[in-house]
């Protein structure tokens, strides 16, 4: 008789940005039971998994052209509000939950999510983390990730902070699960190219000062007027009118309009791994995409020409070997990364990087073979531990203190109508011109 078909394990992932579903979605992927769905079988697999992807509404709700710029395929993907979601993880059935969410939906979920699951005797393994390097709010991002059965830490250094703080508060810690950044990949560098590429990670929210965005764009034309032979190309995470995980208000789109570039200046889109195919040069002021360079060993450079700051996030990059300015990039120098300190930032350049998801595929499957099945969600916040904090994050997802819905909270028992989905539309593109243009106008009127 023929062997029966295993069943395909079930993953939902619920994303509230472009760049959070490209890291909630490889990371189910790189972490599921079963075969990954971009490298093809791991050994011992036997069946794909079923990936639903859940968009929450919101200022950040992907766009298609983000969605497609990702690269990632799920077999089914819609939209949704939090009360939505909630009811469909009460009507479904998954083996493997991602939240792939900011630190207060993700402790808004995990109140939701113990309430509909509250009289089931199985769940799914809930996994939530990190985009990319931590450098800001980590108490208060980690508290709020509490209570999930494994908080990914994206390095050593990360899972030991992480662990340090649950501890620290008194918090069961035993969730953190170091992995690494389930984006990286790509063929290493093997010198230069024709022409010489150099490359400009931008990022939306940093810096945010007019006058350093400008700086930065400014430094970077005169590098290509110096450098004519060299190909110089402005890396931007999303087009006018488009939102990411932060909020940009002064696209560098607009900024170079006033200047006059020469032609070996682009503007650049697309993912960043292809982009990295052509580099020679990485410069950023502390974007992800620095570890995704060094992961395949571009030269990489984390600017320190604004200084080197929390609020910039390049302090993160201290002790790399990457630190460096303009001047110094324009008279020739080329940057040596710390090799100790790259083996401690989740990069895994030694070729450790297929094994980095090991632990938490083994810790998942364990959950899930777990008798009797998984206990109740407890997350560190509660009624009782954060009484002034918890129900105002609670209610921006219309959930009140016991993770019920509150009363006119969003429908979600049918899809929207006509006229909804007009309406949302329009409020939603309302809410991106407050963002993008009225916000900065007032702000700039306060200033007078």
């Amino acid at each position: 008789m023929p062997a029966s078909t295993p069943k395909r394990p079930r993953i939902a992932v619920l994303a509230d940005s472009d760049t959070r579903w490209k890291w909630g979605a490889l990371t189910a992927d790189r972490i599921a039971p079963g075969p990954s769905m971009e490298a093809g079988p791991r050994e011992g697999a036997q069946v794909r998994p079923v990936l639903d992807g859940y968009l929450l509404r919101g200022r950040a709700t992907p766009t298609p052209r983000q969605l497609e710029e990702v690269g990632v395929r799920a077999d089914s993907l819609r939209e949704v509000t939090a009360v939505e979601f909630l009811r469909a993880m009460e009507e479904e059935s998954y083996d493997l939950l991602v939240l792939a969410l900011v630190g207060g939906g993700v402790q808004a979920m995990l109140h939701g999510l113990a309430r509909v699951w509250q009289d089931r005797t199985a769940r799914p393994v809930v996994v939530t983390g990190y985009v990319g390097v931590v450098y800001e709010k980590l108490a208060d991002g980690l508290l709020l990730r509490h209570g999930a059965d494994l908080v990914l830490a994206n390095s050593r250094q990360d899972a030991d902070r992480f662990r340090a703080v649950y501890d620290g508060v008194g918090a069961d810690a035993s969730s953190v699960t170091e992995v690494a950044l389930p984006f990286l990949g790509g063929a290493p560098y093997t010198g230069e190219h024709d022409p010489y590429t150099v490359v400009f990670a931008a990022q939306p929210s940093v810096p945010d000062s007019r006058k350093d965005r400008t700086y930065l764009l400014n430094r970077l034309v005169q590098h290509a007027r110096r450098h004519p032979e060299r190909e110089v190309l402005l890396k931007l995470r999303s087009k006018p009118g488009e939102h990411t995980t932060h909020i940009e208000e002064l696209p560098y789109q607009k900024l170079v309009q006033r200047l006059d570039p020469p032609d070996n200046f682009r503007l650049v889109y697309g993912n960043m791994g292809e982009v990295l195919d052509r580099t020679d040069l990485l410069v950023t002021v502390s974007s992800t995409a620095a570890l995704e360079s060094l992961h395949r060993r571009v030269p990489t450079v984390v600017l320190t020409d604004l200084g080197v700051r929390e609020s910039l996030g390049n302090h993160h990059f201290v002790g790399s070997g990457c630190l460096a300015s303009w001047d110094q990039l324009d008279a020739g120098h080329r940057p040596a990364p710390d090799e100790e300190w790259v083996a401690r930032q989740g990069v895994a350049a030694d070729g450790s990087y297929e094994s980095a998801f090991d632990a938490a595929r083994e810790r998942i499957a364990k959950l899930l073979d777990r008798p009797g099945g998984l206990p109740p969600l407890a997350p560190y916040y509660t009624p009782v531990t954060a009484p002034g904090y918890l129900p105002g994050i609670l209610a921006r997802h219309h959930l009140g203190p016991d993770g019920t819905p509150l009363p006119g909270a969003p429908a979600a028992d049918k899809e929207p109508g006509p006229v909804r989905q007009v309406v949302r539309r329009a409020a939603r593109g309302a809410y991106r011109h407050g963002v993008q243009r009225v916000a900065p106008v007032i702000r700039r009127m306060g200033e007078l």
